[in-house]
């Protein structure tokens, strides 16, 4: 049984938790999802040859084989969402959206992709693998990377989208110095608002809605920094608890501390809440304070709908992302691997093989 402290925390702020609820539901217009079909995406087509139809000739149940694995896998562990945003992300930011992040003894060692969950890289090879059973490898790691990730997002209560496809795999892994552009937890907003337009996204409002992704998932107790003065309310206390131990920096804390496996804005909501410092992200609590972006942190937290509107453009406008060499490379028949050291004797089926 959980000391009677304990359940006083956790009452309070579910106390919290339920009135902010309310509050949304009091304002949000019914929920209507739209179909894979439909929604974010209007264009057919896109810069560099991708398309929304590039895969319905080759591998019409492409989608659907995606969206099952996505949906079972969620079902016996719900941080796989936030696992498959933060690989989404962390693998088109430093040079698009190529799969790089995949590879065996690359970018995945350096220190800013620190934790990503090796359940989700398994997910997306589980994934390719079936995909090429049914199609042949006519569907890249990175497309898969995409349409997981977009599934995710979905099933966890976000909004649906359709993204354009015809991605290659890169040939290599992102150079170092590409990868620690990765903006930090405890970057400023002049520094995220540089990073961002660098990328391609210069739009302010993509750099808010997809910190919304932080609406799910955890991070490590050193990413918040330390709580600025004593904990002067409950919920502080409750939230900051987890991190308050001595040697407690490698712990994990929900990142939204009210609805932390569900996709809402609820975590723009908290933010408004303005609390002490080391209770949010560092870079998200940066966006409350900063006139550039307060107003869209405000307006999402107001508006679940245009979160959820703008959610949607921005994950479309980070999907096509390209490094300066373009769209170029393989499919894969192994996410981990290139397909110039796979084993000549399973060519043609290495990557079933090496999943198998």
């Amino acid at each position: 049984m959980a000391p009677a402290p304990l359940i006083s925390c956790r009452a309070s702020v579910l106390a919290v938790g339920l009135l902010l609820a309310a509050a949304v539901s009091a304002s949000a217009r019914p929920l209507t999802l739209t179909t894979l079909g439909s929604g974010a995406s209007t264009n057919a087509t896109s810069g560099g040859g991708l398309s929304v139809y590039y895969h319905l000739g080759s591998c019409p149940q492409l989608e659907t084989i995606v969206r099952s694995h996505v949906d079972a896998a969620l079902r016996q562990n719900v941080r796989l969402t936030a696992g498959l945003l933060r690989v989404f992300f962390h693998d088109c930011f430093p040079q698009g959206c190529d799969a790089s992040i995949l590879l065996d003894n690359g970018e995945r060692n350096l220190p800013p992709n620190v934790g990503l969950q090796q359940e989700v890289l398994q997910l997306i090879e589980d994934i390719r693998a079936k995909v090429h059973a049914q199609c042949g490898a006519t569907v890249s790691c990175a497309d898969i990377t995409v349409l997981a990730t977009r599934d995710a997002v979905n099933l966890a209560g976000g909004p649906a989208f359709t993204v354009p496809l015809g991605r290659l795999d890169s040939l290599a892994p992102a150079s170092d110095n590409d990868v620690f552009k990765l903006p930090p937890p405890t970057a400023t907003v002049d520094e995220l608002l540089t990073a961002f337009k660098n990328a391609g996204l210069s739009d302010p409002a993509d750099l808010v809605s997809l910190s919304g992704a932080h609406t799910v998932g955890k991070a490590r107790c050193s990413s918040f920094g330390a709580v600025s003065g004593p904990a002067g309310d409950d919920i502080t206390r409750c939230i900051t608890e987890t991190c308050s131990a001595a040697g407690s920096g490698d712990r994990l804390r929900d990142l939204d501390f009210l609805t932390p496996n569900v996709f809402d804005n609820l975590y723009f909501i908290e933010l408004t809440l303005k609390k002490n410092q080391g209770v949010m992200l560092p870079s998200d609590q940066a966006l409350v304070s900063d006139s550039r972006t307060s107003w869209l942190v405000q307006g999402f937290a107001d508006n679940h709908w245009w979160f959820f509107d703008q959610f949607k453009t921005s994950m479309v406008k980070m999907s096509q992302l390209k490094g300066p060499q373009g769209n170029v490379g393989e499919v894969r028949r192994n996410c981990f691997r290139r397909n110039a050291a796979a084993s000549l004797q399973d060519a043609g089926d290495e990557g079933l093989a090496a999943s198998a």
